[in-house]
């Protein structure tokens, strides 16, 4: 079943409108109903209504390349992360003030629901429409144009009741059962999950350059990129400043400290139900952070990616709480308000940190001896060998620990929508991409050396992505308590998607800075000192003219993306790791690829939430039959006291 729900998923577009999905096949009268701003984690129903439109017939992936041209590139979370029932620090705010009333989040007591009457409604006809939840019915009536707003409450059943009058044609009666299912949805996991390499709202460039020091130390290995706007203080290196001044200018997240980001796939999985299914309300709890692994993310704290800006860079904790941790505290706050609430749903990425695939990644870009020596020694790199025997080695036992956790948190184990990772690093052709500077030039020291680069490719291919599966599903040799009660469902629709997409992917169509100003040769930025520093580009255009959400042929950031979107300096870095100096040679590289290079971009993120859309739909039994509405001539309904 959930085999041919994954391919029906891929076919099958979003409903056309909560109406027409609900209008009855013959065309007669009917009551439609759908709860209001149903993906809960919006304060506000204009940024639902905004993905309902783009929605409309529409996979996510569409939905979102819609979206990209109509912001021009700024992308939709911009504005959006500011209005949302989580903060930038994560905490849940309890209650939350849902278009003008408070509600609580992890708790509802009821939700906004529209009613109308659809199909060949008689110009002029009067409906008098009846609402009883159990406490006795409230009445009013209108033209049945128009439609009627309530607040259904949590944990019954409706019955809305409509006489229709329309003169001579007599009277009708229909009624129909509105309860509303609200479904609590916990993302956990690591970048992947996160949506690392995509903020709500990137930073934006300046013209002038922004001088780093690579690791030698000499003038001559000095080397200008864009700098932030708005930045005031030195660019030179002679000019040094404090982190501070230049946080200021920093890109916004959903959550800095963990680089969450509204453009997940997990954020836009649940976003999609919310869309699609107009009978329902989406409480969603994003708790996946970049760098996470099983140990140290999920069971224990890690340190944190960065922090939100602020005028003070002081107060930002260096560590993040467990994300397991974090769920278990959420929902035993809601247990103790409603003790019938219960997980639903847990989307779930992990295990790529676990195998070190952040130092594969390393070891593939970084090519210069000395920052090899370096970064060797520092245990940053990894090679295929370290990947594969903590996979052998290390990975079995975590999962085993993490299903055990799960268990007592979401109940059955198919609850746990584990969706796979696709290959980063393949051409169109599905071959490993040829390597080289382009989209890595942002770094002197970067080139993806083809051979290294293969090899990391066909490890993932032929071991890493089986093994996660077979890990998930219990398969393969894979030791689990009761194979058949411990398998996670499983997702992998998207990996196909992904085969003509990896980072080195090229269309005529990209956007037109991309075309001019990022070269197919690694020769995009100006290697002379002087004219570096007030026009970095070779291109000649402004930096500020780049758009990290426009549609392009490769979904997978490269590390000029990463440094043009997010230029991310990291602050959860033990004191004795932070340089003194944002000019230093180790903020010169971790800035191009802390902000997610080698992750997936928004449309990535989007086919990978239309793979996961149609297994999470199946688990939650979505498309279960709707009673039907009943519909008989009777005697007209008695109205309330004061009501019209």
């Amino acid at each position: 079943m959930l085999t041919a729900a994954l391919l029906a998923g891929v076919l099958v577009g979003f409903t056309a409108s909560w109406a027409e999905a609900q209008t009855a096949p013959d065309g007669a009268l009917q009551i439609s109903w759908e709860v209001r701003n149903r993906f809960r984690l919006f304060r506000e129903e204009r940024d639902f209504l905004l993905h309902t439109d783009s929605g409309r017939s529409r996979s996510v992936l569409a939905a979102e390349q819609a979206l990209e041209m109509q912001s021009d590139g700024r992308g939709w979370a911009r504005n959006t992360v500011n209005r949302l029932c989580i903060d930038l620090a994560g905490r849940v705010s309890e209650p939350c003030t849902r278009d003008n009333i408070k509600e609580s989040y992890l708790t509802p007591v009821d939700h906004p629901v529209v009613v109308r009457l659809t199909g060949p409604v008689p110009v002029g006809a009067t409906c008098a429409w009846s609402l009883d939840d159990g406490d006795g019915p409230q009445a009013s009536t209108f033209d049945c144009a128009e439609p009627v707003n309530f607040r259904a409450r949590y944990g019954r059943t409706t019955v809305a009741t409509v006489e229709v009058s329309s003169g001579s044609d007599g009277s009708q009666r229909l009624s129909a059962e509105i309860a509303v299912r609200d479904i609590f949805i916990a993302g956990l996991g690591d970048s992947i999950a996160s949506g690392e390499g995509n903020p709500d709202r990137p930073i934006a460039l300046a013209d002038e350059g922004f001088c780093f020091r690579s690791y030698l130390g000499t003038a001559a290995s000095q080397y200008y990129r864009p700098s932030r706007a708005g930045y005031k203080g030195g660019r030179a290196c002679e000019a040094p400043d404090s982190l501070a001044v230049w946080q200021r200018q920093s890109a916004l997240w959903l959550n800095a400290a963990c680089h969450r980001s509204l453009y997940s796939y997990q954020t836009r999985t649940a976003l999609a139900l919310a869309v699609q299914y107009p009978h329902i309300a989406v409480t969603y709890l994003p708790l996946a952070c970049t760098g996470a692994t099983i140990a140290d993310g999920l069971f224990g704290a890690q340190r944190a990616r960065e922090c939100p800006p602020s005028k003070s860079a002081s107060t930002c904790a260096g560590t993040v709480n467990g994300q397991l941790a974090e769920l278990r505290e959420a929902l035993t706050a809601a247990k103790r308000r409603q003790p019938d609430r219960k997980l639903d749903l847990v989307l779930l990425s992990i295990g790529a940190n676990d195998i070190y695939f952040p130092g594969l990644v390393a070891d593939v870009l970084v090519d210069t001896p000395t920052e090899r020596a370096l970064f060797r020694r520092s245990s940053v790199m990894a090679s295929v060998d370290d990947a594969r025997t903590a996979m052998t080695r290390d990975l079995p036992q975590g999962f085993a620990k993490l299903r055990e956790a799960l268990k007592p948190l979401v109940g059955e184990l198919s609850r746990v929508v584990y969706t796979s990772y696709a290959n980063l690093t393949l051409a169109d052709n599905g071959t490993p991409c040829p390597g080289g500077r382009a989209g890595f030039d942002i770094h002197p020291a970067f080139n993806a050396e083809p051979q290294r680069l293969a090899a990391v490719s066909r490890f993932v291919d032929s071991e890493f992505l089986p093994q996660l599966k077979a890990l998930a599903l219990c398969q393969s040799g894979i030791l689990c308590r009761n194979p058949r009660a411990d398998r996670m469902t499983f997702v992998d629709a998207h990996q196909t998607a992904f085969a003509s997409h990896g980072f080195c992917a090229r269309a005529e169509n990209d956007p037109e800075f991309d075309r001019q100003c990022f070269s197919a040769t690694g020769d995009s930025f100006d290697p002379d000192l002087v004219n570096g520093a007030s026009q970095p580009m070779v291109c000649g255009r402004s930096a500020g003219e780049y758009r990290a959400y426009l549609p392009r042929a490769r979904w997978i950031r490269d590390a000029n993306d990463s440094y043009f979107a997010a230029m991310t300096y990291p602050q959860g870095l033990p004191t004795s790791q932070q340089p003194s100096d944002i000019h230093d040679a180790t903020w010169g590289v971790l800035s191009a690829v802390y902000g997610g290079a080698v992750h997936p971009s928004a449309e990535g993120h989007a086919a990978m939430a239309d793979a996961a859309l149609p297994a999470a739909a199946a688990v939650l039994q979505l498309d279960a039959a709707v009673p039907e509405m009943t519909s008989q001539p009777v005697a007209p309904i008695p109205l309330l006291p004061g009501a019209r």
